[in-house]
């Protein structure tokens, strides 16, 4: 593609994935890490592939309403109906709510804006990384 630029936005979420044979199916919290890149093969008028201030306020956005400090499940955990009625912010999702399909919704958002999105990656724990990318 040839050029890429690389954006760095932090925040924390909490899940559960209830089938996993370990402890990841109780409910836990991550501070993660999530480094979005865009490239280009040829340079805007300013010469960049895009700008630091404007992808940051695209992934920013989103991640502060839809992830950080949110409860992230799977549609059909048995916790929903009682989360809902203790008025409790939570998000569903049809699929578990793991780092890859985290990685994954931030790159559509992303690609949705109008960036040219390469790759997603979500740092779990510094030295656990899921990567989403076509």
């Amino acid at each position: 593609m040839g050029y890429s630029v690389t954006k760095e936005i932090r925040f924390c979420y909490g899940h559960r994935l209830m089938n996993h044979p370990g402890r990841c199916r109780h409910l836990h919290g991550h501070s993660v890490r999530a480094a979005v890149t865009v490239s280009a093969a040829a340079l805007d008028a300013q010469g960049m592939v895009c700008d630091f201030a404007d992808l940051k306020r695209a992934v920013a956005g989103y991640v502060k309403e839809t992830l950080d400090h949110n409860l992230l499940l799977h549609e059909a955990d048995p916790l929903v109906p009682l989360l809902r009625d203790a008025g409790e912010r939570f998000l569903t999702l049809a699929e578990h709510p793991t780092a890859e399909v985290l990685a994954r919704l931030i790159f559509e958002h992303v690609e949705a804006q109008g960036y040219p999105v390469t790759e997603v990656a979500l740092w779990e724990t510094d030295t656990s990384c899921a990567r989403y990318r076509r």
